[in-house]
């Protein structure tokens, strides 16, 4: 089964209140079986650009082995990591509709049938991979497939605290509030989001590489009392000799997400002792395999290890409940914005269940793809 086509697809999911819309940049691969396979990605990309990129993608993946991923994912003229990661993730969509399988089951079976998800309480800062814009919550609705939105609210005093005893009542047990890079307001607001999420809720704070070694131990001496999971990107630099040094002077676990853009970058964050806990970004990291990479040296190493990013409109989360059911690595809450969204991409919405979200079971990725929605969301 050989690539015969290519689509590029620029979409924008309207949100509710005053957030930005999600934008993904949507990968339609075609065979000569008549087969179609979709990936999802967040690239900085102009609807202008989508038929010059395809024109020049195009003559280099026609003709490929759908198969020939390991190959796919050297090719030179897939310059970023999320472009990879989406070409990638259509690919396994068409091995698994070929197979007839869910790709759970290509990758080991499914070890688990319902992943926790963490969710943002504000705005996710940058993470330097041409991402678009950030994610944050916007109030959410208990209905499956009714979701609130996902975009990047400005969130006023006092919203994140009240957001997460709403999520916690809806059983979203793991959350995340990211750093306003101002010590004092992060302060108190995660004291605010504790007291109103209660004890039972794991809070991850996650501090964007906003601050200097001196100021995120201050701040982190201030934090020991609110129970957190874990301190996120915690130093500006993201000098992993840097947070080791700080690991050894605070008693909050810290965790490294946006500077590991592959495997070497998880052994060399075991090698240094830096932080008890991972992130793996599927755009930052070059899509399911080397993530699969991440999590196996990470699990080897006692490092615990949860998907982070997240930002899909529906496609990336079937991709990372595939991956994250069948590798038993990836054991914590993983992040995923699917929640957040107004809408999706998709016929029939993922399952949304105290927390969890279950993994399709369809061939390929397991979901299906409403083209109606494509053409309606899509950025001309």
């Amino acid at each position: 089964m050989t690539i015969s086509d290519l689509e590029f697809y620029l979409v924008e999911i309207a949100c509710d209140g005053q957030a930005a819309p999600l934008s993904s940049l949507l990968v339609r691969l075609s065979t000569d079986a008549g087969l179609e396979g979709w990936g999802e990605a967040q690239l900085k990309w102009r609807a202008s650009e989508l038929g010059p990129r395809r024109d020049t993608i195009l003559p280099v993946l026609a003709g490929r082995s759908v198969f020939d991923i390991e190959e796919l994912l050297e090719l030179e003229a897939l310059t970023t990591a999320p472009l990879r990661s989406a070409l990638e993730m259509a690919s396994w969509d068409l091995v698994g509709k070929c197979a007839r399988q869910p790709l759970c089951h290509l990758f080991g079976g499914a070890y688990r049938q319902r992943i926790p998800v963490a969710v943002r309480l504000t705005a996710a800062g940058p993470t330097d991979h041409a991402s678009g814009p950030t994610f944050g919550w916007c109030p959410a609705r208990s209905v499956p497939g009714d979701h609130a939105a996902h975009g990047a609210p400005a969130v006023p005093d006092g919203r994140p605290a009240q957001l997460a005893r709403e999520l916690a009542e809806q059983g979203f047990h793991s959350q995340i509030l990211t750093s306003s890079a101002d010590p004092e307001r992060d302060r108190q607001t995660l004291e605010a989001v504790r007291r109103a999420a209660g004890e039972r809720v794991e809070l991850r704070f996650d501090a964007a590489a906003n601050y200097d070694i001196e100021t995120a131990r201050e701040l982190s001496a201030d934090l020991e009392a609110d129970a957190l999971e874990f301190m996120l990107d915690p130093l500006q630099a993201g000098d992993l000799d840097e947070i080791a040094s700080l690991r050894r002077q605070t008693s909050v676990p810290l965790a490294v997400w946006r500077s590991i853009r592959g495997p070497a970058d998880v052994l060399a964050l075991v090698r240094s002792g830096a932080a008890p806990f991972v992130a793996v970004d599927l755009g930052l990291v070059g899509g399911l395999l080397r993530a699969r990479e991440c999590a196996a040296i990470a699990q080897a190493a006692g490092v615990s290890a949860s998907l982070g990013g997240g930002a899909s409109a529906g496609i990336g989360a079937a991709a990372m409940l595939q991956l994250a059911a069948s590798t038993p690595a990836f054991s914590n809450a993983n992040e995923c914005g699917y929640p957040q969204l107004q809408d999706d991409l998709l016929t029939q919405p993922l399952e949304i269940l105290d927390g969890m979200i279950t993994v399709p079971q369809a061939p390929g990725l397991g979901v299906t793809i409403d083209r109606a929605k494509v053409e309606r969301y899509q950025v001309s």
